[in-house]
């Protein structure tokens, strides 16, 4: 079989998502390639022609990512659990002539997180989740389901408190930039102040002391050491970037569209 695989969003410029499919594939011996599909946020009919080509069996498989992530839940089949829960898909494959649309996200960052923290956290969990756009939703339904304490802090509080409502079972906080660090066991950075080429700049103040149990992970991925990163382990906390979890989310996609095992460690090769 020849996998025909590929990621829709806008832009696309920097996307590794290419270099870590084509590693997936070649680990396994599989065929096929991983293109890049830029669909501006008002070409829905360039999407709606996109996902044809899915149902017509031309293309296995596709990623989604901003400002995509909802734009397709309209034009699926069907939606998973875990998608129809976070309100966004991020991968899309078809089963039984079914478009259907799925999320990675979720369980790909909490794989991850429970990768890099090594321990447990002290109970009761107790984490803050920076932002409340798009990758919040994933970030934020996998602590819930993995009985963590969550607070939202954002600087638009509304869309914070949208955010919650999408979770009405559960009892979320929301805060705006004023909290106390020492409060939380796990800090997750899911804006995207500090990526390139704005590296300098941080979502949280300079002189910011956390607690020394805090853990930092920071969904920005590129630099692969960003300045939130860097404050924290000059504090000596343990603090990752969100490289794992892109690999860990592209992992699950793949295993999703080809039914064989991710080479995590060839697809981790691949970015470095």
């Amino acid at each position: 079989m020849n996998y025909q695989l590929g990621l829709i969003g806008f832009p696309l410029g920097h996307s590794l998502s290419p270099k870590i499919h084509t590693a997936a594939l070649k680990a396994r011996g599989l065929n096929g390639d991983y293109s890049l599909f830029p669909i501006s946020p008002e070409d829905k009919q360039g999407l709606k022609d996109l996902l044809a080509r899915v149902r017509a069996g031309e293309i296995t498989g596709l990623n989604v990512t901003i400002p995509h992530k909802q734009n397709v839940i309209e034009l699926m089949d069907e939606l998973t659990p875990t998608a129809k829960s976070i309100g966004a898909v991020n991968t899309i494959y078809l089963r039984e002539n079914k478009l259907i649309g799925d999320n990675t996200d979720a369980p790909g960052f909490l794989a991850d997180l429970k990768r890099v923290s090594n321990s447990s956290f002290i109970i009761p969990h107790s984490a803050l989740v920076l932002g409340a756009g798009g990758s919040s939703r994933a970030v934020v339904y996998a602590l819930l389901n993995d009985g963590w304490n969550v607070t939202i802090a954002a600087r638009r509080i509304e869309q914070a408190g949208q955010l919650a409502n999408s979770f009405p079972e559960y009892d979320l906080r929301l805060s705006t930039f004023d909290f106390q660090p020492s409060t939380f066991n796990l800090i997750i950075n899911t804006t995207p102040l500090g990526m390139t080429p704005n590296i300098e700049v941080s979502p949280l103040p300079e002189n910011m002391i956390f607690a020394k149990n805090t853990f930092i992970y920071d969904l920005v991925y590129n630099p692969r050491e960003t300045k939130l990163v860097k404050d924290a382990r000059a504090q000596g906390l343990s603090a990752t970037t969100g490289l794992g979890m892109l690999i860990e989310q592209a992992a699950l996609a793949f295993e999703k569209w080809t039914g064989a095992n991710a080479d995590r460690t060839a697809m981790q090769k691949a970015v470095e």
